[in-house]
């Protein structure tokens, strides 16, 4: 018989065989519910609120309203994210460790107001990245423009709120935040991703920062960037060994164009400029500038090929 011949009862009996692959493809609740992408978007939705009030939100807040309005908002957040983080813990959790789990309530409610503390010094970073994107971007009007319509911020107010969340060893949940940003403007940076003052990432679509990555302060990208891994060594048992740093460091005032590909632990001095369609494999000493050569540039404009 041939998967045509099934009937419908044959599709529903395969589906729910679990087999070989049982754990990838099924997942019991055991009462616990996994976390909310519809919830944990309405949370950073809220945090964007309180980040930047009257820019998203409720466009009449005033200076005498400003504290009852932030104050209300980050006890929801923090009573939401508290129940989202325990999901977390949950969906990562081996069941058969059940004195693990007896505190992860209580955990998840500290590890929502350690974020919560973290808030201020992250609106001080995103303020530093809107400056950069003003002041890198001649087109650009008014601060307010950035923060409102650039995908840069935007990318990069997800990623710091996931970031801090990540550095408190949060499951899965920083993760979701920052793949939100990624299907929103198609910057994908990982969380464990690290990112100094004044970032910026002109037009930013196709934007690749990797999970070990150091980026330092006052750095700019342009789209289709990828600051990637080289190669993916194995263990004994065949499998990609996790947590290793395995992409660039981006050294101070760096500047990257559009198409560029960075490969590896490799080290981007300071005030180097990295042009656009380029292929780095190796450290770039401080202050270089790399582009392709003046023979494959000539090569393209008199039609020859490579």
């Amino acid at each position: 018989m041939t998967e045509h011949d099934y009937t419908l009862a044959d599709v529903v009996a395969l589906l729910t065989e679990s087999g070989d692959n049982g754990p990838a493809s099924h997942r019991y609740a055991d009462d616990v519910p996994m976390p909310s992408i519809e919830i944990l978007t309405e949370i950073v939705q809220d945090l964007r609120c309180v980040l930047f009030p009257g820019y998203f939100g409720p466009s009449e807040i005033t200076p005498d309203t400003m504290p009852y309005y932030i104050g209300s908002t980050l006890d929801r957040v923090k009573r939401r994210l508290a129940d989202q983080i325990n999901r977390g813990y949950c969906f990562v959790c081996d069941k058969t460790q059940v004195d693990a789990c007896q505190d992860c309530e209580a955990k998840a409610k500290r590890m929502a107001h350690q974020f919560i503390t973290t808030l201020p010094r992250i609106r001080k970073l995103l303020l530093i990245d809107v400056e950069a994107a003003y002041d890198g971007d001649p087109a650009a009007k008014t601060h307010g423009e950035t923060i409102f319509c650039y995908p840069s911020v935007r990318a990069l107010t997800n990623y710091r709120v996931a970031h801090e969340l990540y550095k408190l060893n949060v499951d899965i949940i920083p993760r979701i935040i920052g793949e939100m940003a990624h299907s929103d403007t198609g910057i994908d940076i990982h969380p464990g991703a690290t990112i100094g003052k004044g970032f910026f990432m002109d037009h930013g679509t196709g934007t690749v920062i990797g999970e070990t990555c150091v980026i330092g302060n006052n750095v700019r990208v342009y789209q289709g960037v990828t600051l990637g891994a080289k190669s993916f060594p194995k263990g004994d048992d065949e499998r990609l060994i996790k947590g290793l740093p395995r992409h660039p460091i981006v050294e101070d005032d760096v500047i990257i164009y559009a198409g560029a590909t960075i490969l590896g632990r490799v080290t981007i001095g300071k005030g180097a400029v990295i042009g656009g369609n380029v292929w780095i494999t190796r450290d770039v000493p401080p202050g270089s500038q790399v582009v392709q050569s003046r023979v494959l540039q000539q090569s393209f404009v008199d039609g020859g090929g490579i």
